[in-house]
């Protein structure tokens, strides 16, 4: 492959016939590293490149950046690298015992500002943790605590969803922040379906989603209010969280002794046949356990569906992936007098000529992100004026696919090959998406229900899900528990990563891992059925039961 990157080019000491006498050989390796990953175009698409690229911590510094030098200036025994390391609580620990008079500003400034990341739920991250692996109410509650030590007031903070794929333990912590935040002087916009009970005032949007809604249903000033509403909300948040009776499990699945990342020594088990919730704080070892549940089946056994986006692109979209579009391709074509199949194909003889079928322009920006823009031609339709001639009961084929899927149901109820597909998509609560959406634009919350509607008619599989109801309001996710029930009466096994009261008290078995993050976690604090964890004063879950049954 050729020699180290470190290395002079070398020349060669058996050279083939037709090599020059002074010619010199680079290396293969080292000239992909000067050519392409390391050259200006190559830290531009950075993201592309790390498809192809292995990454190791480099050899001399063992990943820590910085050099010897650095490295030899220590505080109470420990360089920067090793306090970067620590997690936010051994931090804080750390400052406490600084006592040199010299630093007392500069410890009292790093106190304040770690003890508010701690404060928020953070405390099991560490400082060197990089910005790129955290998830997206991680990000926000780190700009939530970096406000939360700022001397600003009479400041907007508007907050999208800062509750999602958080337990009711995060959610409190989360709910006293945006209070102090409040108390300094700001005004704080949320939009969530977890955090009401705190608000001060509450528009409610609605009844429906999509063209069905876009009105205010209810504005109030008290949670009270809210409750006694007769709003979609209001009767969902009235309704009692019930216990049903448990199914009986086929078998069970067992792992014993597992020492992963936070796990310390853990085993349990999960059964088969019935949905099993995994429940905890963010960062307890939830993920860790599951991929420990994964590695006891076989591929063909089970079904995941995560939140990744992978494979995905712009052109990618719920049609595309549920392979709708061939079917109405054909129909357009009958239609039309046996006009070819191709021209209603945005990838190939239908596309538009300016955007190539993409329906924007993408101009890539060198050290920033790339500006995307709706096509000039098509208006983000991705067809040509050819294909757009063509109609099916009056729309042309771009007008068919921006129709909502709750529309698309309507439009080809007699279409039973296209109809049966597009049901998928409203059973899983997407009835408000359109057929020609990016599936690049979606929440992962999204991205994962598009997954499963691919899934829906096994039987005897395994299914593991990443907090379903990621996003989701109360109707929404009560639409989701029926699905859910529907799959486990076809013999199939849920095993759910979730923090939604709701969903949980319909499981049949709950594992709830804590009883913190980090290495204050990765213990099963409690297993059993959801209604025994109200009595088990380990379990964060049951805990949380108790205040909402209270």
């Amino acid at each position: 492959m050729g020699r180290s990157c470190q290395e002079p080019q070398q020349k060669l000491k058996n050279p083939p016939a037709n090599w020059c006498r002074t010619a010199l050989y680079e290396g293969l390796v080292p000239r992909m590293l000067r050519s392409v990953i390391h050259s200006a175009s190559g830290r531009h698409h950075e993201a592309a490149l790390s498809k192809i690229v292995t990454r190791k911590p480099c050899p001399v510094c063992h990943g820590t950046r910085l050099n010897k030098k650095a490295l030899t200036s220590k505080i109470a025994g420990k360089n920067i690298a090793e306090v970067s390391d620590m997690d936010l609580v051994s931090v804080l620990k750390f400052l406490d015992n600084i006592s040199d008079p010299k630093a007392k500003t500069m410890v009292r400034e790093l106190h304040s500002k770690v003890q508010a990341l701690v404060d928020i739920g953070l405390g099991y991250l560490s400082l060197g943790r990089g910005t790129d692996t955290l998830s997206g109410g991680e990000a926000q509650r780190i700009k939530i605590a970096k406000y939360l030590t700022s001397s600003l007031s009479d400041l907007v903070y508007v907050l999208d969803e800062p509750s999602v794929g958080l337990h009711p333990h995060d959610i409190k912590l989360i709910a006293q922040s945006l209070k102090k935040l409040k108390e300094h002087g700001n005004t704080i916009i949320l939009v969530d379906h977890a955090i009401i009970s705190t608000a001060d005032y509450v528009v409610e949007m609605g009844p429906q989603a999509g063209k069905d809604g876009g009105q205010v249903t209810f504005t109030g000033t008290t949670y009270d209010e809210l409750l006694r509403s007769d709003t979609i909300t209001g009767k969902m948040l009235r309704e009692k969280i019930t216990f049903p009776k448990p199914r009986e499990p086929q078998s069970w699945l067992n792992v014993n002794h597992v020492t992963s990342h936070n796990l310390k020594d853990v085993s349990t088990r999960i059964p088969q046949g019935v949905m099993t919730v995994i429940s905890g704080p963010a960062g307890s070892g939830k993920s860790t356990l599951v991929q420990a549940f994964k590695q006891q089946v076989s591929d063909q056994d089970y079904i995941d569906l995560s939140q990744d986006s992978v494979g995905l692109n712009i052109r990618s979209t719920p049609a595309t992936y549920l392979n709708i579009l061939n079917p109405l391709r054909k129909l357009f074509s009958k239609a039309n007098n046996g006009v070819s199949t191709q021209l209603f194909s945005y990838n190939g003889k239908g596309a538009c000529p300016r955007c190539k079928g993409k329906g924007v322009m993408i101009t890539e920006m060198a050290f920033m992100d790339p500006i995307v823009q709706e096509c000039e031609l098509c208006h983000g339709k991705r067809y040509s004026q050819e294909a757009l001639q063509y109609t099916y009961h009056g729309k042309d084929i771009s007008e068919v696919l921006n129709l909502s899927i709750n529309d698309t149901l309507e439009f080809f109820k007699d279409v039973p090959d296209i109809y049966k597909k597009v049901s998928l998509l409203h059973q899983v609560g997407l009835g408000y998406l359109n057929l020609s959406q990016s599936m690049t634009t979606l929440s992962g919350g999204e991205v994962q229900r598009v997954k499963l509607a691919m899934e829906l008619n096994h039987t005897g599989r395994i299914y593991f899900l990443d907090e379903p109801t990621t996003g989701l309001h109360l109707q929404d996710t009560q639409q989701l528990i029926d699905l859910f029930e529907g799959l486990v009466d076809k013999g199939n096994t849920l095993i759910l990563i979730e923090h939604n009261l709701k969903l949980i008290s319909r499981a049949d078995w709950l594992v709830d891992m804590g009883p913190d993050a980090g290495k204050f976690g990765g213990q099963v604090c409690f297993e059993g059925h959801p209604k025994d964890s109200l009595n088990d004063k380990n379990s964060r879950t049951g805990a949380a039961f108790a205040a909402i049954i209270s």
